[in-house]
Protein backbone atom coordinates (compact mmCIF):
# COMPACT_ATOMS: atom_id res chain seq x y z
CA UNK A 1 0.00 0.00 0.00
CA UNK A 2 1.49 3.35 -1.05
CA UNK A 3 1.49 6.27 1.35
CA UNK A 4 1.32 9.87 0.14
CA UNK A 5 2.03 13.00 2.20
CA UNK A 6 0.19 16.18 1.19
CA UNK A 7 0.23 19.83 2.22
CA UNK A 8 -2.96 21.54 1.13
CA UNK A 9 -3.43 20.22 -2.43
CA UNK A 10 0.26 19.62 -3.15
CA UNK A 11 1.93 16.23 -2.86
CA UNK A 12 5.12 16.50 -0.79
CA UNK A 13 5.97 12.79 -0.86
CA UNK A 14 4.32 10.21 -3.12
CA UNK A 15 6.05 7.01 -1.99
CA UNK A 16 6.68 7.16 1.74
CA UNK A 17 8.64 4.54 3.66
CA UNK A 18 8.00 4.27 7.41
CA UNK A 19 10.65 3.45 10.02
CA UNK A 20 8.72 2.31 13.07
CA UNK A 21 10.74 -0.54 14.55
CA UNK A 22 14.09 -0.46 16.35
CA UNK A 23 16.29 -1.50 13.41
CA UNK A 24 14.66 0.67 10.73
CA UNK A 25 14.69 3.70 13.06
CA UNK A 26 18.34 3.05 13.98
CA UNK A 27 19.56 2.75 10.38
CA UNK A 28 17.29 5.33 8.74
CA UNK A 29 19.10 6.67 5.65
CA UNK A 30 22.62 5.92 6.85
CA UNK A 31 24.95 4.33 4.28
CA UNK A 32 22.37 4.64 1.47
CA UNK A 33 23.55 6.22 -1.79
CA UNK A 34 20.07 7.56 -2.55
CA UNK A 35 16.41 7.05 -1.73
CA UNK A 36 15.85 4.28 -4.27
CA UNK A 37 12.22 3.20 -4.59
CA UNK A 38 10.86 5.89 -2.24
CA UNK A 39 11.05 9.67 -1.87
CA UNK A 40 10.56 10.12 1.86
CA UNK A 41 11.22 8.39 5.18
CA UNK A 42 8.96 8.91 8.19
CA UNK A 43 10.72 8.01 11.44
CA UNK A 44 8.21 7.35 14.22
CA UNK A 45 8.91 8.05 17.90
CA UNK A 46 11.64 10.52 17.05
CA UNK A 47 12.34 14.13 18.06
CA UNK A 48 15.94 14.61 16.88
CA UNK A 49 18.11 13.19 14.12
CA UNK A 50 21.65 13.16 12.81
CA UNK A 51 23.08 12.79 9.32
CA UNK A 52 26.23 10.90 10.30
CA UNK A 53 27.29 8.32 7.69
CA UNK A 54 24.94 9.85 5.10
CA UNK A 55 26.08 10.65 1.58
CA UNK A 56 23.68 13.47 0.68
CA UNK A 57 21.77 16.41 2.16
CA UNK A 58 18.10 16.11 3.16
CA UNK A 59 15.10 18.29 3.97
CA UNK A 60 13.58 17.54 7.38
CA UNK A 61 10.13 18.15 8.86
CA UNK A 62 9.62 17.50 12.58
CA UNK A 63 5.96 16.63 13.19
CA UNK A 64 3.74 16.08 16.20
CA UNK A 65 1.57 12.95 16.43
CA UNK A 66 -1.18 14.64 14.36
CA UNK A 67 1.22 15.64 11.51
CA UNK A 68 1.35 19.29 12.54
CA UNK A 69 4.72 20.85 11.69
CA UNK A 70 6.95 21.59 14.69
CA UNK A 71 10.17 22.53 12.84
CA UNK A 72 11.49 22.56 9.27
CA UNK A 73 15.16 22.24 8.34
CA UNK A 74 16.06 22.43 4.66
CA UNK A 75 19.24 21.13 3.02
CA UNK A 76 20.79 19.55 6.12
CA UNK A 77 24.19 18.31 5.05
CA UNK A 78 25.87 15.03 6.11
CA UNK A 79 27.67 14.86 9.46
CA UNK A 80 25.29 17.21 11.27
CA UNK A 81 22.86 16.77 14.21
CA UNK A 82 19.66 18.57 15.14
CA UNK A 83 18.48 19.79 18.49
CA UNK A 84 15.76 17.87 20.31
CA UNK A 85 12.28 19.20 19.54
CA UNK A 86 10.21 18.05 22.49
CA UNK A 87 6.85 18.70 20.78
CA UNK A 88 7.86 16.43 17.88
CA UNK A 89 6.78 12.78 17.78
CA UNK A 90 8.09 11.89 14.32
CA UNK A 91 10.36 13.16 11.57
CA UNK A 92 9.81 13.23 7.81
CA UNK A 93 13.06 13.10 5.81
CA UNK A 94 12.93 14.11 2.13
CA UNK A 95 15.41 14.63 -0.68
CA UNK A 96 17.12 18.00 -0.39
CA UNK A 97 15.30 20.61 -2.44
CA UNK A 98 11.88 19.00 -2.01
CA UNK A 99 10.44 21.72 0.23
CA UNK A 100 11.64 24.99 -1.34
CA UNK A 101 10.34 27.04 1.63
CA UNK A 102 6.75 25.81 1.07
CA UNK A 103 6.17 24.42 4.56
CA UNK A 104 6.42 26.37 7.80
CA UNK A 105 5.94 25.75 11.51
CA UNK A 106 2.29 25.07 12.47
CA UNK A 107 1.32 23.91 8.95
CA UNK A 108 -0.81 20.76 8.86
CA UNK A 109 0.24 17.81 6.68
CA UNK A 110 -1.99 14.92 5.62
CA UNK A 111 -1.11 11.28 4.98
CA UNK A 112 -3.16 9.25 2.51
CA UNK A 113 -2.89 5.50 1.98
CA UNK A 114 -3.63 4.29 -1.56
CA UNK A 115 -3.77 0.90 -3.24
Amino acid sequence: MAKIVKFKDEIICKDLQIADDFVSRLIGLMFKKDMYGFDGLLIKQCNSIHTFFMRYAIDIIFLDKDLKVVKVIENMKPWRATLMYFKAAQVLELKSGSLKNKIKKDDQLEMICTN
